[in-house]
């Protein structure tokens, strides 16, 4: 199951992880958010133990998506080391997520 980040959790699940993080800005009045939530959830068990997969609700965590800029959503931005390293808007297609996910996180055992 994706964990559920908030503004006063973000540096320590993201910032601090050991490991790549996927954070997804959503919202629930959001439609494209709501096709892409089964994905996100798909990925969570699927990199379970070699990747973070979150969700940040920007209605309830304005904070976090103001600091990186999130202006549209779904923003999906990838972390590692605690840095941005990459950025996808838009409900984009698992591939996509898991090919961007396997390079941050190395290729499955």
């Amino acid at each position: 199951m994706a964990k559920q980040l908030t503004d006063a959790t973000f540096q320590e699940d993201v910032l601090n992880a050991d490991k790549p993080v996927l954070v997804d800005f959503w919202a629930t009045w959001c439609a494209p958010c709501r096709m892409i939530a089964p994905i996100i959830e798909e990925l969570a068990e699927e990199f379970e133990g070699r990747a973070v997969i979150g969700k940040l609700d920007v209605d309830h965590n304005p904070q976090t998506a103001m600091q990186f800029g999130v202006r549209s959503i779904p923003t999906l931005l990838f972390f590692k080391n605690g840095q941005v390293v990459d950025q996808l808007v838009g409900a984009v297609p698992k591939r996509v997520l898991v090919n961007k996910l396997e390079e941050l996180a190395g290729q499955p055992a």
